[in-house]
């Protein structure tokens, strides 16, 4: 998700803004996933372009209830956060839709799932215990086609790859729910336990490959080798990847060196980094 708003003209709104937001909803998917859907006025205007569309959502603090971020409606804003004190600043994560439509008086309402991962960071823990009502903060788009959308398979794709573990499993379905009719897909998924298997939309011409990791660390990466091990359909490719940083990178290589894949035929994001905060991934790619 981008950091900064982009200027434009009057006649050219800008395609990210800021949106204030309230929780309608929360439900526990899986053992490993939770589901908030959140709406109200102030969601006016959020314009998703669906398949794997991010944004960026920010969670008040400790001891307090709605999260404030300086300077919102202007082009500093993300300085002005910056230079908060930690302690007062709200925390900023990215995520995906998962849907949105139309909800109660017109207000756009957004179905966001979040990964489990007990108490080791502040958004799990601000998941687990969300409730109706509770404020947010987005920074999302205000345009269909904006660039925070990397699902875009080249007109002559003969057939699509997705690979993913349970952090992308939201943008997984975005994108099958997207997916041009008579594409095939194949899907490699990763997810901690048999019970996060989700029924996602397939159509008829798309297989899903599962594989569990039980949250044991050294049992990851069974996607990449079940990949590597495949017998792949020939003709145009196009291949989306998105979980833990280092298994993506590594899928990666193998489809451009191995594989003989395109590398712009690729889109790939590392959703979270093994032994990493959010924090300090943000703070690497400031310091470039």
């Amino acid at each position: 998700m981008t950091t900064d708003n982009t200027t434009a003209t009057a006649a050219d709104p800008p395609p990210f803004r800021f949106f204030d937001a309230r929780v309608l909803h929360v439900r526990r998917l899986s053992p490993s996933l939770t589901r908030v859907t959140f709406g109200g006025p102030g969601l006016a205007g959020f314009r998703s372009g669906g398949h794997d569309q991010s944004f960026s959502l920010f969670l008040p603090p400790p001891g307090r209830t709605v999260p404030d971020v300086p300077g919102r409606d202007g082009d500093g804003w993300f300085h002005a956060w910056r230079a908060q004190d930690p302690a007062e600043r709200a925390i900023m994560r990215s995520y995906t839709v998962r849907a949105q439509r139309t909800g109660a008086g017109g207000h756009p309402e957004l179905d966001v799932d979040f990964a489990l991962h007990g108490d080791v960071g502040p958004a799990s823990r601000w998941a687990a215990g969300a409730a109706p009502d509770d404020r947010v903060l987005l920074l999302g788009p205000a345009v269909e086609d904006n660039r925070s959308v990397g699902f875009r398979p080249p007109p002559d794709t003969d057939w699509v790859l997705l690979a993913a573990d349970e952090t992308a499993l939201p943008a997984v379905g975005g994108i099958l729910d997207r997916l041009p009719p008579g594409l095939p897909a194949l899907l490699w998924l990763e997810v901690p336990h048999e019970q996060d298997r989700q029924a996602l939309p397939l159509p008829p011409h798309a297989h899903a490959h599962w594989f569990t990791h039980g949250g044991d660390p050294a049992r990851r990466g069974r996607l990449t080798r079940a990949v590597a091990g495949a017998e792949l359909p020939t003709g145009p490719c196009y291949a989306w990847l998105a979980g833990e940083a280092g298994g993506v990178r590594a899928l990666r290589r193998h489809l451009v060196h191995e594989r003989g894949l395109d590398r712009r035929r690729v889109t790939f994001s590392g959703y979270w980094r093994l032994g990493a905060s959010e924090e300090q991934l943000r703070q690497e790619a400031l310091d470039g």
